[in-house]
């Protein structure tokens, strides 16, 4: 069976600059799995690899979607599988990096419904409920999933709301999860980088001081004034994103806005490490301050022809 590599992790964990130096050695192709990055005119924003990066090496699922366009793990995962395939009949290897944990599942192993959770969506479900009644939420899962909604009685609008969660999160009806098999015909070998808490999180802070001086703010400011919102666009929903727009509608100064994306993105790193590690087929490097970008790429490359 082939083999594809996947780089996953933290943000700010060093996946980017690892894939580079690895597609080099491998001649591979780079499968972005991340939610973010698929969207049109947020690159600093959503820390896109550098041009030269772009140029040099095919990636894909960067800078492809207009920002109100919908895009769901579920979608993600059935072209992530198709694109494999082309690289393979390329004899190229592919290599999935990224930090969206749902998106890396639902690429290597499909997933089921239990794995699936959006608490941004559940929180506009319910905000829904609260404005609309049951009734809507109702008509709205008879519209999207009949049979799940044949199966659900009134007054169990939890279900209803679970079930329009899992549609919305991944673009696949719970219906559809039921008695599904999904024939993935490659193998992954996963790697993570592991980093002392301090040296990741001392990262992430660096990490968010570089985006404001590339420019950030004015990035989020020429979207402002385009008319779109982190209220109104699900893709703008995000840690690093949502706070510019907090700054400009006047709820943060400036000095609390890089305080907060720095937190934020703390705690969202936090999440993402408490899901990797619940996979034990990720092989983790530890990094210290000898381990240069060649020598991981080394020590992933000894893992990932060993096929652990």
């Amino acid at each position: 069976m082939k083999k594809a590599l996947a780089i996953v992790g933290p943000t700010a964990s060093g996946k980017t600059k690892l894939s580079i130096e690895i597609s080099k050695l491998l001649d591979g192709e780079i499968i972005s799995a991340d939610s973010r990055q698929i969207y049109k005119n947020i690159p600093i924003a959503t820390s896109h690899p550098a041009e030269e990066d772009l140029k040099s090496i095919k990636h894909y699922f960067i800078n492809e979607l207009e920002l109100n366009e919908y895009f769901s793990a579920g979608q993600f995962g059935k072209k992530g599988r198709s694109i494999v395939k082309e690289i393979f009949s390329k004899n190229k290897t592919p290599l999935i990096i990224g930090g969206s944990g749902l998106y890396v599942r639902s690429l290597i192993d499909g997933f089921f419904e239990d794995e699936i959770e959006s608490k941004h969506i559940r929180e506009e479900l319910y905000k829904e409920l609260e404005i609309h009644g049951e009734d809507h939420l109702y008509d709205e899962l008879e519209k999207t999933d009949p049979e799940t909604f044949s199966k659900i009685p009134k007054r169990k609008i939890r279900r209803v709301i679970r079930a329009l969660e899992i549609y919305l999160a991944s673009g696949k009806k719970l219906s559809e999860f039921h008695n599904t098999n999904i024939d993935v015909e490659f193998e992954t070998i996963q790697i993570a980088l592991m980093h002392d808490r301090k040296d990741l999180y001392n990262s992430i802070n660096e990490r968010v001081d570089e985006m404001i001086e590339a420019g950030l703010i004015d990035e989020i400011k020429s979207l402002k004034e385009k008319g779109y919102h982190y209220k109104t666009h699900n893709s703008l929903n995000t840690v690093g994103i949502k706070e510019v727009f907090k700054f400009f509608d006047g709820e943060l100064d400036l000095e609390t806005m890089i305080s907060l994306i720095k937190q934020n993105t703390r705690r969202y790193a936090k999440r993402q490490l408490t899901w990797f590690r619940k996979d034990k087929r990720i092989n983790w490097i530890e990094v210290n301050e000898c381990n240069d970008v060649t020598k991981l790429a080394e020590t992933a490359l000894k893992i990932f022809n060993s096929g652990v």
